[in-house]
């Protein structure tokens, strides 16, 4: 039993030096466990309630059991506090905020800096990145999009880093060091019986060896490329031969290897390049989730206000089928009396199903685009029962400025270039691009390493009565003299030398190096490119923002002019100076003028919005908190009027 407890004591020391090595490493995982907490309140990382009491001593060795929560497939309680008498009012605040909260396209994104995080835990531990990202996704369209020009404004940087796609990332040059320290521990236990031809030499028949043997060995690299084993072996032989003077004896070393590479592998911008990309994917990951908050959050306004517009044209052609049902009327009461022929009655009718046919297309608009908003802001739309038979009420008109404030275009442009997300991801990546050529450049230089070997050796055991040797009482004694020789270093060995390895022609490292550098270059004329295509879309943007206010103008201008046409034809007809179908003719073009400026006005929220996006301005705008976009909960409180208006079904 004494001599099991003995390596016991030996390898809770080594545990202890371990685990002092190996605290920068230790800390690094409860970092990145707060800082999801944090960011991402969907998901919740656990450990078993077991493992929270093992010994603190070997907590860097063990592998931590993290448990991811479910996603969250509910939606937050404001949809329904937003819920009157089977209708759904919505402001845009409201929009936002449900958007925010519920939808599923930002819900993806929010996974992003987590799963970023995790990367980088890879990186930490020497290991290759993983390319875990998701494309930004358009967002939903409305139903039509008839009389729409605005221009849209495209995503310069798209992706999430140089290591960002689903799979492993295929790295080039020297590979890094393991940063991970590991323990190896290894027990045998033999017993052997040899036949023997001569007994000269051990003056038996025939030999008998029981061996028990532990080794134990910890290893750990530094980012310098330095690498460091500690080992430690001890064997206890037991034999049947009188010709040993130590019997049992037990043998051991304490042996501590140390290797540096000098040329190929050595250095931190080769080691830690890993860490420092997977850095920069965090920072990367959370532009991505910031432009997936604009992208959506555009989108989803440009479906709001197109609702907003389908209702103004709705009841628009609600009022034409009633002046064309009461001219309908008016006709027929006066053909019954004789004084108009059958034929105006006809054409008043033919009128009636032209507007009944409009009504029709409208309210099919306007149902369809209740359901693209509705499947946008919750996160079960499409198969939640209550919230198909709720009608979404808009609280909000369109509003078009008096006159548009806007700064100068080059002052435009450089506000967008400071704002805009893409931009900065763009920069980022092409610095991740320069420190990941790092590892091929220097895998050009040959390999050269150094070394240097210390060995402190002990023999320990019972002398032999039978055949004592002079001077082994020096070695006699149990499993403490054997550590005593070891640390008080009785018989040591020193050992150095170095490994030169000089590939001829080396095509491989070669092509790999041309191959980054060559994707530098391109990747710096893409940074170019989306500079470039931030100017234009400022540019683009105004031009639409100015048209879009010029085409609205002219709508109102051309409604007025229908509405007095209108009003003189009806004077007119009324002194008999006109005919119906002159009339009907043009309370026709009053509701297709009316029609053009609804449209107009959805033409100019949509180039409103392109321009506040192409600035970068879209969150600032509308008050949108990142924060509040990553934890997926607003603030702001929802408050529906007390005076809301009755949608008519």
């Amino acid at each position: 039993m004494n001599y099991f407890r003995s390596p016991i004591v030996v390898f809770q020391c080594v545990l202890l030096c371990a685990s002092g090595l190996s605290a920068q490493q230790a800390t690094a995982p409860q970092m990145a466990q707060s800082m999801v907490s944090q960011r991402q309140p969907e998901i919740s990382i656990d450990e078993p309630s077991p493992i929270r009491y093992v010994n603190p001593i070997i907590q860097p060795f063990h592998v931590k059991a993290r448990v991811v929560g479910p996603a969250k497939l509910s939606n937050s309680p404001r949809i329904e506090t937003l819920v009157r008498a089977g209708n759904l009012y919505l402001s845009k605040d409201d929009v936002i905020a449900l958007a925010l909260e519920n939808n599923i396209d930002i819900a993806v994104q929010r996974y992003a800096p987590y799963l970023s995080q995790e990367v980088l835990r890879r990186a930490q531990a020497g290991s290759a990145l993983r390319d875990l990202s998701v494309p930004i996704a358009p967002g939903p369209q409305s139903v039509s999009l008839s009389g729409v020009s605005a221009n849209s404004v495209g995503l310069a940087g798209g992706g999430s880093g140089v290591s960002s796609g689903g799979g492993l990332v295929i790295a080039t040059g020297v590979p890094p060091v393991n940063l991970d320290p590991y323990f190896v521990a290894q027990a045998n236990f033999a017993h052997t019986t040899t036949p023997l031809s001569n007994t000269g030499l051990q003056f038996v028949p025939f030999f008998l060896d029981s061996t028990r043997t532990f080794v134990m060995q910890y290893n750990q690299s530094w980012a310098t490329g330095t690498n460091g084993a500690l080992t430690y072996v001890s064997s206890r032989n037991e034999v049947n031969s009188p010709g040993y003077p130590l019997n049992p004896y037990t043998s051991g070393y304490l042996d501590l290897t140390i290797t540096q590479p000098l040329l190929q592998g050595l250095g931190f911008g080769v080691n830690k390049r890993f860490i420092l990309m997977a850095k920069n994917n965090i920072k990367v990951s959370g532009l991505q989730f910031k432009l997936q908050v604009i992208t959506t959050i555009s989108a989803i306004l440009n479906v709001y206000w197109d609702l907003v517009s389908f209702d103004q044209d709705l009841r628009i052609k609600e009022k034409a089928l009633g002046t064309a049902q009461q001219l309908y009327e008016d006709n027929k009461h006066q053909a019954d009396l004789g004084t108009l022929p059958l034929i105006e009655v006809t054409r008043a009718e033919a009128e009636v199903s032209q507007s009944k046919e409009d009504l029709l297309i409208s309210q099919t608009n306007v149902a369809q685009q209740e359901i693209i908003l509705k499947n946008a802001l919750t996160r079960n739309g499409a198969v939640s029962g209550w919230l198909d038979d709720v009608h979404i009420v808009p609280l909000d008109h369109v509003v078009v400025p008096d006159k548009e404030d806007l700064k100068q275009t080059s002052a435009l442009i450089e506000d967008a270039l400071a704002s805009r997300p893409e931009i900065d991801q763009a920069k980022i990546n092409l610095q991740s691009t320069k420190i990941s050529n790092a590892g091929t450049r220097n895998n050009l230089l040959p390999s050269l390493n150094a070394f240097v070997e210390f060995t402190n050796n002990g023999l320990a055991g019972p002398q032999s009565p039978i055949s004592p040797v002079p001077g082994s009482p020096a070695l006699t004694g149990g499993y403490g003299s054997l550590l005593g020789q070891i640390f008080g270093r009785d018989f040591p060995n020193y050992s150095a030398g170095f490994t030169l390895n000089v590939p001829f022609r080396n095509r491989v490292a070669q092509a790999d190096y041309v191959l980054d550098e060559l994707n530098l270059r391109r990747s710096e004329l893409q940074y170019q490119k989306a500079v470039a295509q931030v100017r234009v879309d400022v540019r683009n943007a105004v031009i639409g923002l100015l048209q879009a206010r010029a085409r609205y103008e002219t709508a109102v201008a051309t409604r007025k002019l229908a509405e007095q046409t209108l009003e003189a034809e009806q004077m007119r007809f009324k002194f008999g100076q006109s005919t119906i179908p002159t009339v009907v003719q043009a309370q026709r073009d009053l509701a297709n003028d009316q029609s053009l400026e609804v449209q107009s006005m959805a033409n100019y929220t949509h180039a409103r919005i392109a321009f506040d996006q192409s600035i970068g301005q879209t969150l600032d705008l509308n008050n949108i908190s990142i924060e509040e976009a990553e934890k997926g909960e607003v603030a702001r409180q929802s408050a529906i009027p007390d005076n809301v208006p009755e949608k008519k079904q």
